[in-house]
């Protein structure tokens, strides 16, 4: 577990992300992190979106159910 403290940001307040944090989360200085709520009432940091994360989702299914029609139309 990492301890992150809140200081202030200009008129604004934030959290100071040391290397490990960043590299634990795999982000880079200039990057977009998602702060998401997860099911049991936390949240939680990530650098992946989660709104791409459940259109790429529903895609699969609509290309998995639909494959035989797709494959038609590529010809």
């Amino acid at each position: 577990m990492l301890t992150l403290k809140v200081t202030t940001v200009g008129s604004s307040a934030g959290f100071i992300l040391t290397k490990e944090a960043m590299a634990r989360l795999k982000i880079q200085k200039g990057d977009t992190v998602y702060l998401t709520e997860s099911p049991d009432g936390g949240y939680r940091l990530t650098p992946y979106d989660p709104d791409f994360e459940r259109q790429m989702a529903l895609a699969e299914e609509i290309m998995h159910e639909d494959r035989d029609i797709l494959r038609a139309l590529a010809k």
